[in-house]
């Protein structure tokens, strides 16, 4: 029902009345209200017209693009001594400046909603996801971001810019992704003018399930990253013929490169043989090239290799020839994501924008993945229970040609692998309790704004931090109330004075994470974390053999400290010297965790065993019926 308030005030004026009137009118939401300043006569003629200016971003505002890259870890990318060619990202990185402090959730969603809002994933509701397989009916759980909880497209918007998202969005709820709607938490009811991409978190990339703005679209069988990068051009393109000179926001996450890495032939042969040495040899190499660089320590050991992998001289020829082949998929894939970036870049460099234009790069939104088993996958579903080790193995021999083809439906690469484009960390995307599911490399360019061309900056920051970051760059001041909404505190901190000055302060001194169990806290260069098991990777280990899993006990898993001042990979652990630090740092998570909705906590058993949300529509669904929700293609058969 439509609720109307009129508050107003009639005084006598000459000829006419002077009326200042209040008008909100609420469709389900709060809409902006303007006071009339203008004279109300009896004729046109004693009565004066008023209309408001309108609304402009601070002058020389800059264009500023968000790219956020999937399922990348720290030691992949060229840019920060990974052995995968991204000419882009370094251009961008030489021109500009290295984070190697950055942090993310550890897993995708949680990572984006953060990154939206400038609050953390638990306060705005996504602990876990938005999907139905991974929500629950608690505050920090069920995947439904407030209104309160504005993002940094509906500030920018109602600060004169236009707003543009393409590829993956990844925080509409399951229930509410068809064309039925409703649409207020799809992109275009969270501030974006206008979307292209896909709404889940997996999708085929060469028959993705498409939308654009509030309905879905039928792919016309090119990739994804080619779609979404050629509208994202046209969006610019369009508003800059209609309004030369306005600024945007583009915020640009393709599905590159989670599951299923699947690309063009071309962009895989050039990597032929390049990995045959194996993951082990990989890892020293790209050691070598980071130090080089400046993004370690030059003193940086590599920890460990994780006692699930396999040395790579004891794998088979058969093993060997398999897992190499996985690699040179996954490497062609994120070339080709770094080129589809650069046709960006060279657009806005030919069109003349580019200097005035604020560029994030989040290279990755978690660690490197673990999802593909020790064998890699090809077909297997996500979370399936799958075949046995020696089944997959052979499975994936048989169809080793099907490897970054568009037959691949949920390719993904072997654990070696993922530890090896981790480095110098250990564990992996899920790891919340690890840098190596939490740290992500961060390239941040403008040429208007910075000073330095290649710099490095060590100061820590999370993926709350970009928000407040880009306001500040930009001049605009986060508003009290977005649609009448009073808004939430915004909880990241602006890290834009390490721009000009690489040993400004870090802002960020407390964070939280917290993944299906994983968990850790920081505080002023010490973190405190605890491994949760049976993880996600045991949990399926343990269904695809037909075994009853170890049952779940938070209160047996071992806390470990350390001092990330001294020891940034996490080699040395320090509970048992410091057991006083330990303690603190633990009763903090336990107060951080209540502050932002983390409780209660959720495991991957009670996801394996559909303990949560298994109610209305859903209710008796297997984990299967429910997974395809997550990963779906297309349908071709609704969609425009």
């Amino acid at each position: 029902m439509k609720k109307f308030e009129i508050n107003s005030k009639i005084k006598s004026s000459g000829k006419g009345f002077l009326i200042t009137a209040l008008l909100a009118v609420q469709f389900g939401f709060a809409q902006d209200t303007q006071e009339f300043k203008g004279t109300i006569g009896k004729t046109l003629a004693d009565s004066k017209e008023y209309w408001p200016d309108p609304v402009k971003a601070p002058k020389g505002a800059p264009n500023i693009v968000w790219i956020l890259l999937d399922d990348v870890g720290f030691g992949a990318a060229s840019a920060f001594g990974g052995l995968i060619q991204t000419p882009t990202f370094e251009n961008l990185a030489n021109n500009g400046l290295r984070y190697t402090n950055f942090h993310t959730t550890a897993i995708c969603a949680p990572t984006r909603a953060a990154l939206l809002t400038g609050r953390n994933s638990g306060r705005v509701h996504e602990s876990g996801f938005s999907h139905t397989i991974l929500s629950a009916g608690f505050p920090g759980w069920d995947g439904r971001i407030p209104s309160d909880k504005g993002t940094i497209a509906e500030i920018l918007r109602e600060n004169g810019y236009n707003t543009f998202a393409v590829g993956k969005y990844g925080v509409t709820p399951d229930e509410d992704a068809t064309d039925a709607g409703p649409f207020d938490r799809w992109p275009t009811g969270k501030g974006f003018d206008h979307f292209y991409g896909f709404l889940g978190s997996q999708t085929d990339q060469y028959n993705p399930d498409l939308v654009e703005d509030q309905a879905h679209v039928k792919p016309d069988g090119r990739h994804l990253n080619e779609l979404i990068t050629d509208k994202a051009i046209s969006y610019i393109q369009k508003q800059q013929k209609a309004a030369p000179g306005k600024p945007f926001f583009l915020y640009y996450a393709p599905g590159a490169v989670h599951a299923p890495h699947q690309v063009a032939e071309k962009w895989i042969e050039p990597y032929k043989g390049k990995f045959d040495e194996g993951y082990d040899v990989y890892r020293e190499k790209v050691l070598a090239n980071q130090k080089k660089l400046g993004v370690v320590p030059a003193n940086a050991v590599l920890p460990e290799r994780n006692a699930l992998i396999t040395d790579w001289k004891k794998l088979t020829p058969d093993e060997k020839k398999v897992y190499a082949r996985f690699m040179e998929a996954y490497a062609g894939f994120l070339t080709y994501t770094d080129a589809e970036v650069g046709r960006v870049v060279n657009y806005l460099k030919e069109s003349g924008q580019l200097d005035n234009t604020l560029i994030f790069v989040a290279i990755g939104d978690n660690g490197a993945s673990k999802e593909g088993t020790l064998q890699g996958t090809i077909n297997q579903s996500l979370f399936s229970q799958g075949k046995t080790e020696a089944e997959n193995l052979q499975s994936n021999l048989n169809n080793i040609g099907e490897i970054g083809t568009a037959k691949g439906l949920n390719t993904n690469y072997p654990l070696g692998w993922a530890q090896a484009t981790n480095v110098p960390f250990k564990n992996w995307k899920q790891d919340a309790h690890s840098e190596g599911g939490t740290r992500n490399p961060l390239i941040v360019f403008y040429p208007n704004g910075i000073k330095e061309k290649g710099g490095i900056r060590n100061q820590y920051s999370h993926v709350t931090d970009l928000l407040p970051t880009t306001l500040e760059i930009a001049g605009i001041k986060a508003p009290e109330y977005i649609k009448g909404i009073k808004q939430d505190i915004i909880q990241g901190s602006s890290f834009q004075a390490s721009l000009d000055n690489p040993k400004a302060e870090s802002l960020h001194k407390v964070q939280y994470y917290y993944i299906f169990g994983n968990r850790a806290i920081y505080k002023d260069g010490w973190k405190a974390a605890a491994a949760h098991l049976p993880d996600s990777f045991a949990v399926k280990q343990s269904l695809g053999k037909n075994e009853k899993p170890v049952a779940s006990n938070f209160d047996t898993d071992v806390w470990e400290l350390y001092n990330l001042n001294e020891d940034f990979n996490e080699r040395n652990n320090l509970a048992k010297k410091y057991p006083e630090k330990l303690a603190e740092l633990q009763k903090l998570f336990d107060e951080q965790a209540k502050e932002n909705n983390v409780y209660p906590l959720i495991d991957w058993q009670d996801v394996y065993n559909r303990r949560i949300h298994n109610t209305g529509a859903d209710k008796g669904k297997t984990l299967q019926d429910l997974v395809k929700q997550v990963t779906k293609p297309a349908d071709t058969e609704t969609a425009k």
